[in-house]
């Protein structure tokens, strides 16, 4: 009896469990209703597929990112700056007590990114990123969390790039890309500790190459600024972090933001990799920078430099003048000649004129292209190495003349500016034996904003040597409308060559 009771319950089970299923099947609303107001969270499916080439980009992205994260670093730095209240706080230590106790110096703490070049750990970053570090203030933490005290190997202020050394050895070193293989346009990913967020990557293009004249605080008299251009973001912390292509390879260094805030803004830059490998080989060997020089002052050519020069074209790099006694000055090289090429690498800028330059060594043999007297010429020259210490009274001021005349002040209204004889005091002052000087220069005029300031001398005009106002005035009264006139000025601390166009 109780196995039949039983058989009859497993029976009725079983039907009730295939009508439930049945109505699930048929009506799955049913249930909803019966489950009250229940709400389904989520779609069912994502909106859209992705299609396969982007789940191949973000594969590359993912990958590099992975490949490149233990070779980049955090860098802690303790360093000492001014304590700006210790005076404040003497003068009243009759009131306060204790006040003649306050350091001068107080500890601040500093964070930036580096790169690991090598196993036995060298370590690439930033200048500023170690300047000032007390002794064992430099502390680097790893991918893995580990944490080792550096040691400067050597710093560059000139390019803002130092190497430090980790006691340690097995690490997976960057790899170094060919900048010939780099190009605007390209994806790269920007590897760092920005604001104090370790191992942070963020995704850009190279947004440009050979980014120069950028205006960032100067460490050194001899500046080089030739940067990559991202728009990779990159925050206070990613300095000395570095800049990957997809493949994994070392493009730059990240060293600079252009920012109205202190954070990004759209635009970061990067020191090439082809000048971080010039200059940490020499940190590493020597642990300081064998420079090689030209013996140049350079700037940038535009199209009334180029007309007033003679050139067909915008190209090539004006020497404004030549160190005396420099590598220039012996290979014959003037004030108001045009570098166009290096060992027939053509340089447009003075960027691309300082990178070619950085990747030579003291004592190399170079073929330099130059325009001159609306001719192209070759010279060889023998790199030397460069003097820090250049002083502005080691350019050259022109050849001796004659005295001036004593003649009036002439004012060229048009072209902005007032000239008057020089005074003997002049001439001293300046280091310059002819010439005619800047009294004034009018506000927004072409001569103001091409560079011409008062409290100069104009040397020569239209490659002549200028003697006298009078004379100033015969050549630019000899010249058209839409001719161009090429200045070179002396000034205190450095001498100019400025071109203008005759309205």
């Amino acid at each position: 009896m109780r196995n039949k009771y039983l058989q009859t319950a497993i029976y009725f089970f079983g039907i009730v469990l295939t009508t439930v299923i049945a109505i699930a099947i048929i009506n799955p609303q049913y249930f909803q209703a019966i489950a009250g107001n229940t709400t389904k969270i989520g779609a069912d499916a994502p909106p859209t597929q992705l299609p396969d080439v982007v789940k191949q980009f973000n594969s590359a992205i993912e990958n590099a990112s992975k490949a490149v994260l233990p070779t980049v670093v955090a860098i802690s730095v303790e360093s000492e700056q001014e304590n700006q209240f210790s005076d404040f706080f003497k003068d009243f230590h009759p009131f306060f007590g204790g006040g003649d106790q306050m350091p001068d110096k107080q500890k601040v703490q500093g964070f930036g990114s580096g790169v690991i070049i090598s196993s036995d750990g060298y370590i690439v970053t930033n200048n500023h990123v170690v300047d000032g570090a007390v002794k064992d203030g430099i502390k680097v933490i790893l991918y893995d969390k580990s944490e080792y005290k550096a040691k400067v190997v050597g710093t560059d202020p000139s390019t803002d790039l130092a190497v430090i050394k980790i006691d340690a050895q097995d690490l997976k070193p960057a790899y170094f890309a060919d900048m010939k293989d780099v190009k605007v346009g390209e994806f790269v990913v920007a590897v760092g500790n920005p604001l104090g967020l370790d191992f942070t990557v963020t995704k850009g293009i190279i947004s440009a190459i050979g980014r120069g004249q950028l205006q960032l605080p100067k460490k050194s008299n001899y500046q080089i600024e030739n940067y990559i251009q991202t728009d990779a973001a990159i925050n206070p912390g990613n300095s000395g972090g570095g800049l990957f292509d997809l493949s994994g390879s070392l493009v730059g260094i990240n060293a600079a933001i252009a920012t109205e805030t202190g954070g990004f803004m759209g635009y970061g830059f990067a020191i090439p990799v082809d000048i971080v490998k010039t200059i940490v080989e020499d940190l590493i060997v020597s642990g300081k920078v064998n420079r090689p020089a030209l013996g140049v002052m350079i700037g940038e050519i535009d199209k009334v430099t180029a007309k007033s020069l003679g050139l067909d074209k915008v190209k090539g790099v004006l020497v404004n003048d030549v160190i005396k006694n420099s590598a220039a000055a012996k290979g014959g090289l003037q004030s108001q000649d045009v570098i166009l090429a290096i060992d027939d690498t053509p340089v447009n800028s003075v960027p691309e004129l300082q990178s070619v330059i950085i990747r030579k060594k003291v004592g190399e043999k170079i073929k330099i292209k130059i325009w001159r007297d609306k001719k192209e010429i070759e010279k060889t020259i023998t790199l030397e190495a460069r003097n820090e210490d250049i002083s502005s009274n080691d350019v050259s001021a022109g050849d001796n003349g004659n005295s001036v005349d004593n003649n009036s002040s002439v004012n060229f209204n048009k072209l902005g500016f007032t000239v008057a004889p020089l005074t003997k005091e002049q001439k001293d002052q300046l280091n310059v034996s002819n010439g005619v000087y800047i009294v004034s220069v009018k506000r927004d005029s072409q001569a103001a904003q091409r560079g011409m300031a008062p409290n100069g001398v104009i040397v020569t005009a239209d490659m002549q040597e200028i003697k006298t106002t009078g004379q100033l005035k015969k050549i630019i009264d000899s010249k058209s409308s839409g001719d161009a006139i090429m200045f070179k000025c002396k000034y205190a601390d450095n001498t100019r060559l400025i071109a203008l166009e005759i309205d």
